[in-house]
């Protein structure tokens, strides 16, 4: 009897352990990111918007418009660069938005449609897709502001959309100004370089590094000392450089660039699981952790399990949704020591080779070597070479890239 009287004492207590040792994993990561924005803090980083005095008097009486979204904020207090635009009494006249919109919240690769801004009443243009109205909506202005935040990947789109504003800005004959803001994973350049044609496309639109190691105003002085406008046009270009930042400074970003890049960790690892997109592993879309898990449906794949389910801005495109999956549990990763690897993806292919649906890991072949940038990297994975052997296939290519970049380094190097 007094057995089974020590019978909900001993289940409580077991339940409190079990909590106490999830808040403390939960601690350590919530300690991790508040150590690195306490690093944004003490550094003193100030982006290009934040430099009001650099850029205010170039707009002063001049018709302006505006490529941004929810990253575009000013100062401490993270105002929203339109607010403090109108504030100031600015003649902004309109607003493109890139993929996933002008707020951030639209899935990867969903249509972003032409709208008006609730809180001010600005107009809102797509520059996602073809807009057959842009060349007009910008022909209507003196100057276009720029003020996107990259996360330093070939694959980010974000990048794409700057060149299509400096392409209309050259064939109008406007000035962009760019409000630079600090590369989160600039302390590395790595991948292969997209060289053919072929493989172009909004998510590997540049002949760069898929790791490309520079800040947007350090790529768009790139795009146009390249001649890599249409017809080797110029914009007439002004980037409002960083202070306090250089290419080895770690940077926590205080705006979540998109849906499925949620803290620290996710940024870092996104260089290396984006690859997964053109398979059918799920890298947490749908879960409190994308880019941040890796799993498949099959129990051989690992311990760690988690379920893709719906959250908002990853609803459309989820991998395995409502299925259980089971594999790695990356959230625990610190940060500042993830660089970019091969690793996971030669990893999982092996796994999916082993269970016998190695033809089925390369769901979207065409997809990856857009990813890739070229369509050897998939052969190369196919036939068993290891990272090392692979990288050192793209080394003479990416030697060549680090010497152009150089040229356009407004930072000091990581190097």
């Amino acid at each position: 009897m007094k057995r089974i009287q020590l019978l909900p004492f001993i289940f409580s207590f077991l339940a409190l352990l079990h909590a106490s040792c999830t808040q403390g994993s939960q601690g350590k990561r919530d300690t991790r990111q508040k150590e690195s924005r306490q690093a944004i803090t003490k550094d003193e980083i100030l982006t290009g918007a934040d430099q009001l005095g650099a850029y205010l008097p170039l707009l002063k009486g001049k018709k302006v418009g505006l490529m941004g979204n929810q990253t575009s904020v000013v100062g401490p207090d993270k105002k929203h660069l339109v607010d403090v635009l109108l504030e100031n009494k600015i003649d902004l006249r309109f607003a493109f938005a890139p993929e996933h919109g002008f707020r951030g919240s639209i899935e990867r690769g969903e249509k972003v449609s032409n709208e008006v801004d609730e809180k001010t009443g600005l107009p809102l243009y797509s520059l996602y897709g073809k807009n057959k109205k842009a060349d007009s909506i910008v022909n209507s202005i003196d100057i276009m502001l720029f003020d996107l935040q990259d996360v330093g990947a070939r694959f980010y789109t974000y990048i794409a959309s700057m060149h299509q504003v400096m392409q209309l800005c050259a064939n109008h004959g406007k000035k962009i100004i760019i409000l630079d803001r600090p590369n989160p994973n600039g302390d590395q350049v790595d991948g292969p370089v997209r060289k053919d044609d072929k493989f172009k496309s909004n998510i590997s639109f540049h002949k760069i590094a898929m790791i490309h190691g520079l800040t947007i105003g350090e790529l768009a002085q790139m795009i146009n000392g390249e001649g890599w406008l249409d017809k080797g046009k110029k914009c007439d270009l002004t980037v409002i450089s960083l202070k306090n930042w250089d290419h080895k400074t770690p940077y926590s970003l205080p705006i979540i660039p998109s849906p499925s890049l949620p803290n620290d960790v996710s940024v870092r690892l996104y260089m290396s699981l984006c690859l997964f997109e053109a398979t059918d592993v799920s890298v947490g879309r749908g879960t409190d952790w994308p880019f941040q898990v890796l799993g498949y449906p099959d129990p051989s794949f690992g311990k760690f399990t988690f379920t893709p389910g719906s959250k908002p801005g990853m609803s459309a495109h989820v991998e395995q949704q409502d299925k259980t999956c089971y594999g790695l549990d990356l959230r625990d990763i610190d940060p500042k020591s993830s660089t970019f690897t091969l690793k996971y993806v030669l990893d999982f292919y092996k796994l999916f080779k082993k269970a016998g649906i190695a033809d089925q890991f390369f769901a979207r072949p065409e997809f990856f070597n857009k990813l890739a940038g070229n369509d050897k990297l998939i052969q190369q994975i196919k036939a068993g070479m290891t990272e090392d052997e692979i990288k050192e296939s793209w080394k003479p290519e990416l030697e060549i890239y680090k010497k152009m970049r150089k040229k356009y380094l407004l930072y000091p190097d990581f190097e």
